[in-house]
């Protein structure tokens, strides 16, 4: 299959934090990967900006370093790298003070598109906001990107909102979150509001359950202190579970359109009850074979911070009236499994009884690894025998079915930061539905904290704490197995 790729308006995209791990890991490859494609137009240019004292020549050596690090061999071509490169600039700039700003306003040019990725602590964005628009080098026509966290509660989230609100308009504010980057996940929005197939059945009266699971293998590592003061509540729930959460449930809008879906996601977090306590499991991963406990990786043997939580959560409105949602994700668990599991009901009456036992149909969607879809189909096991029924997907991967080597497979990074240049805000988060998502989060955080909850201990490898499996065991139901 051949791609359409159409080029984006010219450029001057400025990475603040241009020498940071997520710089080098994802927002540059991922501009390389597009200028391959050929969506920049050869007056794009990409400049970075850090404190870092380097010239263009050096900054250019580092990216490089970067592309040959994060983009497989087989990807990169000297001569395409070398013509991406020339498309690099660098400012050394100080964020909090005045160096460097008056270098970067003469480089910035006129009658293009000027968009600025804030990819530093939130501490820097009312600085850099500020200095933006002291040095008239951002106006009315230009966009910025922030990075989560959007605050770690409502009351911080609003100080950030109002903080970014000085000096740009909702309108220019690019709030991202990776996770609606994905191809999957824009696929569940097409699966389910361009078939005629999947929406009439996308209710509570077929829907028998849905599971969320962002399973990690890894431990917190080198984020220790960051993350022992968000928890897996702060760092996953609050924003990219929230986010699944939200496609999945809300409402067919009017039309895709930034604001249209962004109100129907908004009334899905306002819908949200609120969670009982024997409704939440929370809990910390414990020394493995060849792992630190999370206990030694935030050198706190006394913190309560999880690594691991899962949740049943209800959406009161008409359509989802009854279904429970479960989420769950969590680190050093048994895989790397990032999936949305749609499971329906039973058959209202089985004519072939009950030694054919129990077949459901499960709409698998998979985020990670090897994004893709699957449905699981009933039919009859080929042969002699008699009715025997077995349970198979219809597969479709999204390697598989478009190739390796289609473009329209691409890293959520280099999609949405092309969907900045576009000015399309659609899979952006917007300032209400962060303070929403918060109001909703912060009294399950202060719940278990007034009752001064320890999170329970459950071993490497495994899929967490075996009270977790209890949220839908009580219910005769099972969580789908986390493997590779």
């Amino acid at each position: 299959m051949v791609s359409r790729v159409i080029p984006v308006e010219p450029f001057d995209l400025v990475i603040f934090g241009g020498t940071g791990d997520l710089a080098r890991r994802k927002i540059l490859p991922g501009l390389y990967r597009r200028f391959v494609s050929g969506q920049m137009p050869p007056e794009a240019r990409v400049i970075g900006a850090a404190r870092s004292e380097f010239d263009d020549a050096g900054y250019r050596n580092e990216v490089r370093d970067a592309l040959v690090e994060f983009i497989a061999k087989d990807k990169l071509d000297d001569d395409r790298v070398a013509a991406f490169l020339d498309r690099l600039h660098y400012v050394a700039i100080d964020a909090t003070g005045e160096a460097g700003w008056s270098e970067l306003a003469d480089l910035m040019r006129e009658n293009v598109v000027r968009a600025f990725y804030f990819s530093v602590a939130p501490s820097l964005f009312g600085a850099l906001a500020e200095r933006l628009h002291m040095h008239r080098i951002a106006d009315a026509d230009s966009r910025i990107v922030v990075e989560k966290p959007f605050g770690r509660d409502l009351a911080s989230a609003r100080q950030l909102n109002q903080t970014l609100a000085e000096h740009f308009e909702e309108t220019q504010i690019y709030r991202i979150d990776h996770y609606l980057g994905k191809e999957t996940v824009q696929n569940l929005m097409a699966v389910r509001f361009g078939n005629v197939l999947f929406e009439p059945l996308w209710n509570a009266q077929y829907v028998d359950h849905i599971q969320i699971t962002v399973a990690e293998t890894v431990g917190v590592g080198g984020r220790g202190g960051y993350y022992d003061k968000s928890g897996a509540m702060r760092d996953m729930v609050q924003n990219h579970l929230m986010q699944l959460l939200c496609l999945i449930a809300m409402e067919p809008p009017s039309r895709f359109d930034p604001d249209a879906v962004r109100d129907e996601k908004l009334k899905v977090i306002r819908a949200l009850e609120p969670v009982e306590s024997r409704d939440i499991v929370r809990g910390q991963y414990q020394r493995g074979s060849n792992s630190a406990s999370y206990l030694e990786d935030v050198e706190d043997e006394q913190s309560r911070t999880e690594s691991f939580i899962a949740m049943k959560l209800h959406v009161s409105n008409w359509r989802w009236a009854g279904t429970p949602f479960y989420v769950r994700t969590g680190k050093r668990l048994r895989a790397r499994q990032s999936e949305i599991a749609v499971v329906f009901k039973d058959a209202p009456h089985s004519i072939f009884g009950e030694e054919a036992g129990r077949h459901r149909n499960i709409l698998t969607i998979r985020l990670q690894p090897n994004e893709g879809m699957t449905l699981g189909v009933t039919i009859k096991e080929p042969g002699p025998g008699g009715m025997r029924l077995i349970d198979v997907p219809l597969d479709m991967t999204f390697a598989d079915a478009l190739g390796p080597d289609n473009d329209d497979v691409t890293d959520a990074y280099e999609r949405l930061v092309m969907d900045v240049i576009r000015g399309n805000q659609t899979l952006f988060m917007r300032g209400d539905e962060v303070e929403a998502a918060w109001a909703w989060t912060d009294p399950i955080i202060e719940g278990w904290q007034m009752r001064d909850m320890r999170p329970k201990p459950y071993e490497p490898g495994t899929a967490g704490p075996e009270e977790s499996a209890m949220l839908l065991h009580r219910e005769n139901r099972r969580w789908r197995a986390i493997r590779d």
